[in-house]
């Protein structure tokens, strides 16, 4: 797409204040030009021919053909970047997970019809990232069985009680986490992750990783010991920080400001870990995602002895995250998805050996 042409956008939902809104917020960016507006997928199916968005923004509850219905035929027969617009509640978040499986780009969620015109400029910012964004055909679906994962029995594990994984990611980030963490044994040490997700739908997210896991991977809450096996995904719009109690880590969760216009935020997570003293028994990275949140605390956890990693362009929904890392000197480098969680299996027995020639900390 040229540099110079205007970002084409329809918008599909069968509210009018919504369409009115969105379109409201679209017409008013000079950068993006708003093409139609659609009551449900027959229409816009239509304007599609007609008008050659380069953009959807599709609500995934309609009259006439549903919103999933709609995406799987858009997919296979029009591939285009799909922004989902869905209801905050827990059908909402299984219908915008399931979509986000299918191909959409990114879901952004509405309490209400009004919350749309509040959340405009966000709206706005992903519709430019997902008109750069790569399209990836569907994964299996939740039910189908993930390829197995290496026996928990296969020397994973760290004797070092401070042995630790995270991760963070952003746009595209749940398919991706969803391809590691399926790919990951029980027996690993304790991971948390922040995945930029909106509130409520982290629950659902984290029920969907678990019945697919070998580990168990749950919505992190406040005072959760973390334990070896055991993934604690931060709860959408709560910080996600660590701290060191006598043996083990604690989460503690916050509704501090935004950190690069994201709550929770990677570099919170990261800073914790390595203000908790983590970095020399840690392995750390981002994955696909808009923007820089983690490049400051991935390099932070660099400089004090951890292994850092990032997905590659290649492979990645948007190489943000990852490139802003990769030029912040904050990753040691650069793995395409597929060889992410092998390569975390590696490091992790690398942390296992080297543990007890590390000095442990003092208890906090």
């Amino acid at each position: 797409m040229s540099a110079s042409r205007r970002i084409r956008v329809l918008v599909i939902d069968d509210s009018a204040v919504v369409r009115r809104l969105v379109g409201d917020a679209v017409a008013a960016d000079p950068d993006l030009e708003l093409v139609g507006t659609a009551v449900d997928p027959y229409v816009a199916l239509d304007l599609i021919a007609e008008r050659s968005p380069d953009v959807l923004t599709l609500d995934l509850e309609m009259p006439r053909m549903d919103g999933l219905t709609f995406l799987r035929l858009l997919m296979t027969r029009h591939p285009l970047p799909v922004i989902v617009m869905s209801s905050l509640t827990p059908r909402g978040s299984d219908y915008a997970l399931e979509a986000l499986r299918l191909g959409a780009v990114d879901v952004l969620g509405k309490a209400g019809s009004f919350s749309v015109g509040e959340a405009g400029a966000q709206l706005v910012a992903r519709i430019k990232v997902a008109a750069g964004a790569k399209l990836r055909p569907a994964r299996p679906p939740a039910g189908a069985s993930p390829a197995p994962p290496p026996a928990a029995g296969d020397g994973c594990g760290s004797p070092d009680p401070r042995a630790l994984i995270l991760l963070g990611a952003s746009t595209g980030g749940t398919e991706a986490l969803r391809e590691v963490l399926t790919h990951l044994p029980a027996g690993l040490p304790p991971i948390a992750i922040v995945q930029h997700i909106p509130a409520l739908f982290s629950r659902t997210f984290a029920a969907r990783l678990d019945q697919l896991c070998a580990l168990e991977v749950r919505e992190a809450a406040e005072g959760d010991a973390l334990e070896p096996g055991l993934a604690l995904i931060a709860p959408g719009n709560y910080h996600l920080q660590l701290r060191w109690r006598r043996d083990h880590y604690v989460a503690h969760l916050a509704e501090g400001p935004a950190v690069w216009h994201q709550r929770p935020s990677v570099d919170l997570l990261f800073r914790s870990a390595a203000e908790a003293g983590a970095a020399p028994h840690c392995v750390a990275g981002l994955l696909t995602g808009m923007g820089q949140d983690g490049a400051d605390g991935l390099r932070q956890l660099r400089q004090r002895g951890a292994v850092t990693f990032a997905q590659d362009e290649a492979t990645s929904v948007v190489f943000g995250m990852p490139r802003a890392a990769w030029q912040a000197g904050a990753t040691q480098t650069l793995l395409p998805l597929d060889r992410i969680a092998p390569f975390l299996l590696r490091r992790c027995r690398e942390l296992a050996v080297r543990a007890t020639a590390i000095p442990a900390a003092p208890a906090a």
